[in-house]
């Protein structure tokens, strides 16, 4: 017996697209369909109750529908080319949009996680505008159980996942949404917390902090098992929040840095695009050695840092007005020293900060949790579309 049989499994075989139950077939979409094909319906102005489909989704109305049932949607061009969906009922489909239609055997839900999991976009072609065509759809091979009910039960398994990953997805849009509302009611003080009255006052930041500069830390420098602990600018723009909780980089060199004190602001100084300047981030660790193009807004005794963060992110558009630049854009001391900060007491402020910080670890738990949840999807739909787990017997 040669060393490949006897890695397969009892109830398995050896297919073209790796091992798969016995009692699978192995089939390319153009045998197992009932048709791939682009949609002629002409998209309108017009107003109606039917959809009219296309790449980025629905793209009009229509008053009378060119089709009905159960299909998924590929989009054959554009930037979304590839991009699966299901419809059902009646509606419209315009030419850049494929249409795949099955057979009773076939369950669509099935063939649509089928598709989700290949990826459809690493086989599109063409760099001005990206495009996949009938002929690649039909040509995918897929393994596909003879048995239509484990389709289905395979189908209902990622269904159910895919729900609970929706119910989430809301229940985090949900607390952003209420996040956003406490932001602009306890940042302007249009809603006091409880203890608080005493009066806000307007200052210009120039007048309440000191701006410096972190020094060179190119990302050559950085390292997992360095033993100082640094922050790279770019880190800003997507790593870290307005509270830097965890510091996620080292370096080996500590020579000639700049250090961190605890409450400064960190800013970026410089990017492409002028609303990713608009950020800030309070570290509450001394000592943390921050590289060049981070710009550092060291607060006076009496201002919280992590209040000041929270009100730049309520306020991009107005920071944005001191953005600098054209092809590369900055942000300059000079001009932030002239943005307006609306400050109440110290305690009213680390209580608003507190408030919104706890808003934010919930919401992180969430995404946290999120991501478990797609992860289990991958994995389920890795196992369950191969047959290497069987949901029903044979």
């Amino acid at each position: 017996m040669t060393t490949l049989m006897q890695t397969i499994p009892k109830g398995y075989k050896q297919t073209e697209v790796g091992v798969i139950p016995a009692d699978w077939d192995v089939k390319e979409m153009k045998d197992f369909t009932l048709s791939v094909a682009s949609g002629k319906s002409k998209t309108t102005n017009e107003s109606g109750d039917y959809p009219i489909y296309g790449s980025t989704g629905i793209i009009g109305k229509r008053k009378q529908a060119d089709y009905s049932g159960d299909k998924i949607l590929i989009a054959r061009v554009g930037a979304n080319a590839g991009t699966v969906n299901k419809v059902s009922g009646k509606y419209c489909v315009s030419d850049n949009t494929l249409m795949v239609t099955y057979p009773p055997e076939i369950d669509i839900n099935f063939s649509y996680y089928q598709l989700i999991n290949f990826r459809i976009n690493k086989i599109i072609f063409g760099s001005g505008q990206p495009l996949v065509t009938g002929g690649q759809i039909k040509s995918l091979v897929f393994a596909i159980p003879s048995n239509k009910k484990e389709q289905s039960a395979i189908a209902t398994a990622l269904s159910d996942t895919d729900a609970l990953i929706e119910k989430l997805e809301k229940l985090i849009e949900k607390k952003k949404s209420i996040k956003r509302g406490a932001m602009q009611e306890l940042l302007t003080g249009k809603r006091r917390l409880p203890g608080f009255s005493g009066k806000w006052e307007t200052k210009k930041l120039g007048e309440v902090a000191e701006f410096d500069h972190g020094r060179d830390l190119p990302k050559s420098d950085l390292s997992e098992d360095g033993p100082y602990k640094c922050i790279h600018y770019g880190q800003l723009f997507n790593e870290y929040k307005e509270l830097i909780s965890e510091i996620k980089s080292k370096t080996h060199t500590n020579i000639g840095r700049f250090y961190s004190k605890a409450n400064d602001v960190l800013m970026p100084t410089s990017d492409v695009t002028p609303r990713g300047l608009a950020t800030a981030s309070c570290i509450k660790e001394n000592g943390i050695i921050l590289g060049g193009g981070i710009l550092v807004i060291r607060l006076h005794s009496g201002y919280d840092g992590l209040y000041f963060s929270y009100f730049v992110s309520q306020n991009k558009n107005t920071v944005l007005r001191f953005v600098k630049g054209s092809t590369v854009f900055h942000l300059y001391a000079n001009d932030l020293a002239n943005f307006e900060v609306s400050f109440p007491e110290l305690k009213e402020q680390t209580a608003i900060a507190t408030v919104l910080t706890d808003m934010d670890v919930e919401i992180e738990k969430l995404e946290s949790q999120l991501t478990k949840y797609q992860n289990l999807k991958q994995g389920m739909m890795q196992t369950l579309l191969t047959g290497k787990i069987r949901l029903l017997s044979k």
